[in-house]
This record gives C-alpha cells, sequence and structure tokens, in this order.
C-alpha cells in the first residue's frame, strides 16, 4: 500500500466540513490535514469541548477519512511578522484583537502552545505551520543591511519559537515548518540557519513543499537530501516557471494567476516540479507519512483539480524497490 492521499483544507475554508468531507470522499482521499481556524478544526473548542475532538473523528469516519496533519499556518505567520493591516484579513479575531503588535504577537504564541496540545488530544503528531519573519523585508540588501539584523532575526526566532517548541516536544508533536518566502527559512541555507539557531531542536522540522522551491531556482531534491530526518511532512504541489524576458521570479506586483507573471502555483503535473525524482528521494530517507495535497491553481476549477491532482499523486508514488534488480545473476546466492 503506498503512502496516504490527504489533502490540506486551508484552500477550501469557504466549505463546510461536511460538504468538503463528501467531496474528498467521492475522490478517493485518504485523509485531510485539517486547516485550523476554519469550521475545518477550532483549536479552542478542541482543547475546551470534551466531545469535540471524538465528535471530530466520528465526522471524518463517516466519509472515510482519517488525518495524520493539523494546520495553523496563519496563527505561527504572525508570531513573527512585522504585524500590519494584512494580518487582519488571515487571524482569526481573537488573536488580532485590537491590532497592537505586542498584543497580536503574545496571542499567537499562546495558540502556537495551544495547537501543540489540541494536536495531542486530537491524536496527530504532526502540525504544519508558518513561524514568520521579522527580516524578510531585508531580502534585497539595499539601503545595505548590517549583518546584525539578520542575526537579530534568527535570534528572535529562538527567542519566540524555542518555548512554542518546548511545548510540542513536551507532548510528543512534530512542528513541520513550510519552507516558503516570507518565512525565516525560505531555501536550503536559510534552513540551516533555523535549525542552527535553534540548536536543532527535536521538534523543529520541515513540511517539505516542493511548489516553493521550484521558481526561487532551488532544487528540491537537494532539500530532501540536505534534510534527510527533518522532513516530518510533505505537500505535494506544483509551479510553472513562465520567464518570457520581460518578467522574472519576483512575480512584478501581478496577482497570482495573470499569465505575465514569472511563475504561478499550477496543479499537480501541470508545472515544472520533477515529481518522481522527489519520490524517489522520500523513498531513499524512508519517509512513509502522508502526501497531501495543497490545491491551489488560478486556471483550473478546483474540483477538477482536486480529482485530477489525486489521480497524479497516486500514479506517481511508488514504493522502493526490496530486491537488487541484478541479484538475480549473483551465482553466490544460488548456491
Amino acid at each position: 500500500m503506498g503512502r496516504p492521499i490527504t489533502m490540506i483544507t486551508g484552500q477550501w475554508g469557504d466549505l463546510k466540513s461536511d460538504d468538503l468531507f463528501a467531496l474528498m470522499q467521492r475522490i478517493g482521499y485518504d485523509g485531510a490535514e485539517l486547516a485550523c481556524g476554519t469550521d475545518h478544526f477550532d483549536v479552542q473548542r478542541a482543547l475546551n469541548e470534551p466531545d469535540y475532538c471524538e465528535k471530530k473523528h466520528a465526522q471524518l469516519a463517516k466519509y472515510g477519512l482519517s488525518c495524520w496533519a493539523i494546520s495553523n499556518h496563519c496563527a505561527g505567520q504572525a508570531v513573527l511578522d512585522v504585524i500590519d493591516s494584512r494580518h487582519q484579513s488571515v487571524l482569526p479575531a481573537r488573536i488580532w484583537g485590537d491590532g497592537d503588535p505586542d498584543g497580536v504577537h503574545a496571542r499567537a504564541i499562546q495558540e502556537m502552545k495551544d495547537t501543540a496540545l489540541a494536536a495531542k488530544k486530537f491524536g496527530v503528531g504532526v502540525v504544519t505551520c508558518f513561524t514568520g519573519s521579522s527580516i524578510w523585508p531585508y531580502l534585497y540588501s539595499f539601503p545595505p543591511v548590517p549583518q546584525s539584523f539578520i542575526d537579530d532575526g534568527f535570534a528572535l526566532l529562538a527567542e519566540r519559537w524555542t518555548p512554542i517548541l518546548d511545548v510540542f516536544a513536551e507532548n510528543g508533536i512534530k512542528y513541520a515548518l513550510e519552507v516558503h518566502p516570507t518565512e525565516i527559512a525560505f531555501d536550503i541555507h536559510t534552513a540551516a540557519m533555523a535549525l542552527e539557531a535553534l540548536n536543532n531542536h527535536p521538534a523543529f522540522g520541515f513540511n517539505f513543499d516542493p511548489s516553493h522551491l521550484i521558481w526561487q531556482g532551488i532544487d528540491p531534491v537537494k532539500f530532501i537530501r540536505r534534510f534527510p530526518d527533518r522532513i516530518f511532512h510533505v505537500h505535494m504541489k506544483d509551479a510553472a516557471l513562465q520567464l518570457d524576458g520581460e518578467n522574472g521570479i519576483l512575480g512584478s506586483h501581478l496577482t497570482f494567476g495573470d499569465y505575465r507573471r514569472g511563475w504561478n502555483f499550477r496543479s499537480l503535473g501541470h508545472g515544472s516540479v520533477n515529481f518522481e525524482e522527489i519520490i524517489r528521494a522520500l523513498n531513499d530517507i524512508g519517509y512513509q507519512g502522508p502526501l497531501s495535497v495543497e490545491w491551489e491553481d488560478s486556471g483550473m476549477e478546483r474540483e477538477f483539480g482536486a480529482k485530477e491532482a489525486y489521480e497524479f499523486v497516486k500514479k506517481v508514488d511508488f514504493a522502493p524497490s526490496t530486491i537488487a534488480f541484478d541479484g538475480a545473476f549473483d551465482a553466490s546466492a544460488k548456491a
């Protein structure tokens, strides 16, 4: 049997759980990566309502679905970000509050600690998430960015996230950062820097998503091979490079889906990611967790895309060989 095929529900937050789970059942998905902050999973209800987790599992089971991970990306983003009005649209009102940055940071930190407790109570071992970044605005070094600014950014990562990760570790939950532009770790080097800043915290690892690497010019397979023991979860998502001599990888202030952009997210199999090599690398490191479809394609109807994406993952996933292909020629083995 192949790895479980799941789908993260965040991009379907406009649908009620029953409607989305019924759709996933019709397609054939094995489970859902439940997004917090939606009808799909509520951290505070999980902690404060005695039967919430039991009822949520029963709801999933009604549609033949399981759950291996929950996602709380937006709350995690607010832990480290420079807070501004954009965050109000992605945060629950109880975390946003009056929008005062110190208060938003404090409430987001508590929410992430609570998410670890909710994951334990719900019986899943992984939380996929963002960290945010206080130094993302300094990506391009002009005016010249002193090294102390960058050092301070990674020190702030350690200051704010170590106490959160301690709660994760105490409860046996893995924290899987989705390496992604606008996060403190957005490529291989910054991922290594984040691990170092966090003293290789045992609860800290990665939600591998090749779509965020490929358009930066990063080989996703190299990421897997660089961090084999830190791949805690996998997103299956594609992106297409569309560099035409007029655009670039920075997006040109054009919205996702605009054909003039230098790259766009695409439904699986319609972009530039070599998923066969990714599966081979995941086999090499022994990853047996879910392959979770994160469906984002502005140019495709999403129910069609969700079905096609499931079929793509089912086709591309394969187990490693259990024998050496040339073993039959070994005379000594037959003696």
